[in-house]
Parts: C-alpha cells; sequence; structure tokens
C-alpha cells in the first residue's frame, strides 16, 4: 500500500507553467502517472514514467509537459508549460504495481487530486 498527496495546483494564464509534486509514503519500484479529469469528461492518461526512468506521454501534452521523480525524495513531478485552457482539469497522482508503463487510467493507488485552472 502506497499513500499518494498531490500538490502545486492553482490557477495560471494560458501560456504559462505550472508545476505538480506528488509526495510518496514510502520508495516503491512502482510506475508512476499523472492523470486528469475535465469537468464532463473521462478521466484521461497525461503521463507516465518508470522506476529506470522511461516515459510516455499523451499525444495533448507533449512537448509541453515533463515527467520526473526523485527516488531520494520519493516524489513525483509534472512541469507543465504553454499551458492552456483545455489543460483545466483535476490532476491525478497514480501508481501502478509492476515496472512496466502504463499509458492508460488503470492504477492501483491514486492520490486526491489537485486542481489546475488555466483561464483564457
Amino acid at each position: 500500500q502506497v499513500q499518494l498527496v498531490e500538490s502545486g495546483g492553482g490557477l495560471v494564464q494560458a501560456g504559462g507553467s505550472l508545476r505538480l509534486s506528488c509526495a510518496a509514503s514510502a520508495r516503491t519500484f512502482y510506475t508512476m502517472g499523472w492523470l486528469r479529469q475535465a469537468p464532463g469528461k473521462e478521466r484521461e492518461f497525461v503521463a507516465a514514467i518508470t522506476w529506470t526512468g522511461d516515459t510516455n506521454y499523451a499525444q495533448s501534452v507533449k512537448g509541453r509537459f515533463t515527467i520526473s521523480r526523485d527516488h531520494a525524495k520519493n516524489t513525483v513531478l509534472l512541469q507543465m508549460n504553454s499551458l492552456t485552457p483545455d489543460d483545466t482539469a483535476v490532476y491525478y497522482c497514480a501508481a501502478k504495481r509492476g515496472v512496466n508503463l502504463v499509458v492508460n487510467t488503470d492504477y492501483d493507488y491514486w492520490g486526491q487530486g489537485t486542481q489546475v485552472t488555466v483561464s483564457s
């Protein structure tokens, strides 16, 4: 069992940047991911990173978002640049048992989410 706590959400103007952070309760070899859910829409995959640093991104955020992890601090970061109103959503940190990249929403552990709002 691992607990995840997100932070770093907020309100930003279009074109701006935010950095989300996810603190895990313990060191884990699990694949870590960021997912989001906009109002009235289904939850969707955003980015994922394995223990060894392999990454994958949704096409909609590729080139703008960067996922990284700090093993020493048990944290996963999501740097979001060039934000648009379409990025407005609740962002969730999640963990998947295993070492493979997971590019869907099939994760085992979830944080409570952090709101990101991008104004036009």
